[in-house]
């Protein structure tokens, strides 16, 4: 039993706790790959995060010896499948790693698995064909939000350290949300990519408990470390937003709120902006489209709703696209690219419009309620500027999480913002009732 017990809390170390016990020679780093692969057999028979387990995984000497890392299944892992969630890629394998995946085992990181998505990344849910839907690690038929969400219960639920997430229209930062922990979305092309982004918009990211794990795991897939420290005792004007016209559920915007009251009473000013994202969600529907009209697969075997999308971006053109983008850009910079240029250092948001919900009322994507849930993050994405969403405590026992917005890739400085509101009471990672 004690055995036991012990092998359960090297499951919920932190990435940083690992390295340091590692190094000073006081933890075996296979003992934390034995314990959170003994996490997945107990836990994701229930919640359906990896679609792939390497029950033969191993870490090796590196400065992260000992860390775990769970992959998204839009990336690809040498000798793992690659199925991003649709039927048409229900065989392959990857022949070898992302840039990012390669750099992490280069540090000594092991790799679990691939996480849960759905088909082609575009829900903001976890629901596929292939694979069983994945569960929120805070209550059994919830949705974890997705695209990454897969990658967001896994960590959540200490079946791995760390996670890589990608975010185009706010799929690492909603699952971070509705599962209560880290998630960073950088500027893209901070984090290599073998894969081409026509409307450069995606990012690979960091999943983690806590914003120091996230800041290893992007230091590691960018190869990059901070040039200078922070000054702790700077204080920084913040611009904040907690609706907008769509409007935003009242839990949502009370951590919002929350989080403005803590960083102002640790001396930080606020001041308040005007969020508008409709014209943001309009252009995204376009360009969305046109993306999964682009991935080079047979779309008869895309399913219905992923499939009827497809062809409406196969029929558009480009001065359509172009349109739409344009349209979609003009409006972010408008709300998130020139408070940020005028003298704003940050902004903070509710990550989300909406609380999470049940599996089968997730939004339908590019839907009306679709533009209401994802209100905040979308136009971060088109502003092409680091976020990152903090846990910010619970509301009818599930997460909500706020959303703090950084210069154009300036990751660091925003993570080392964001930690002073982690430590703040009522924000931070909390296990899950169910896994304590």
């Amino acid at each position: 039993m004690a055995s036991a017990r012990a092998n359960d809390s090297y499951a919920w170390l932190s990435a940083v706790e690992i390295a340091r016990k590692v190094s000073a020679g006081n933890l075996d780093p296979q003992a934390v790959v034995r314990a959170q692969l003994a996490a997945i057999d107990r836990h994701d028979s229930r919640i359906h995060a990896y679609v792939f387990v390497d029950h033969n995984a191993r870490s090796s000497p590196g400065p992260e010896s000992g860390v775990t890392l769970a992959v998204k299944d839009s990336q690809p892992v040498a000798g793992m499948p690659w199925t991003y969630g649709t039927a048409a890629w229900r065989d392959r394998r990857a022949d070898e790693d992302a840039v990012p995946v390669a750099r992490a085992r280069a540090a000594g990181m092991a790799i679990l698995g691939k996480t849960n998505l759905p088909e082609l990344a575009a829900s903001v849910g976890t629901v596929n064909t292939l694979f069983p839907a994945t569960q929120n690690p805070w209550r059994q038929g919830i949705t974890p939000g997705g695209s990454s969400g897969g990658s967001g219960a896994a960590v959540a639920a200490g079946m791995a350290c760390v996670a890589m997430g990608e975010d185009m229209g706010g799929s690492i930062r909603i699952p971070a949300s509705c599962c209560g922990v880290v998630g960073l979305r950088p500027s893209p092309d901070r984090v290599p990519s073998e894969m081409v982004d026509a409307a450069g918009l995606s990012s690979r990211g960091p999943i983690a408990r806590t914003v120091a794990d996230a800041r290893i795991l992007f230091s590691v897939i960018t190869g990059t470390k901070p040039d200078r420290l922070q000054d702790a005792h700077r204080r920084y004007r913040i611009g904040v937003a907690d609706t907008s016209p769509l409007g935003a559920d009242a839990a949502c915007r009370d951590a919002c709120r929350r989080a403005a009251d803590a960083l102002e009473g640790a001396g930080h000013h606020m001041e308040w902006i005007e969020w508008e994202p409709e014209p943001v969600a309009r252009g995204y529907g376009l360009v969305r489209r046109a993306s999964m009209a682009s991935f080079p697969a047979d779309m008869s075997q895309f399913g219905p709703g992923i499939r009827q999308l497809a062809e409406e971006g196969r029929s558009l053109t480009a001065v359509d696209y172009f349109h739409a983008f344009e349209a979609a850009t003009n409006a972010a910079n408008r709300a998130v690219t020139r408070p940020l240029q005028s003298g704003l250092d940050f902004l903070l948001t509710p990550t989300l419009g909406l609380l999470p919900m049940p599996i089968e009322k997730v939004p339908p994507f590019l839907g009306e309620d679709w533009s209401r849930y994802v209100q905040f993050v979308l136009p971060v994405s088109f502003a092409r500027v680091p976020a990152v969403s903090i846990p910010a405590g619970t509301h009818d026992g599930l997460p909500v999480g706020v959303q703090l917005v950084g210069q154009f890739s300036q990751e660091w400085e925003l993570l080392d913002f964001a930690e002073q509101l982690e430590a703040m009471p009522g924000f931070g990672f909390h296990r899950p009732p169910d896994l304590e």
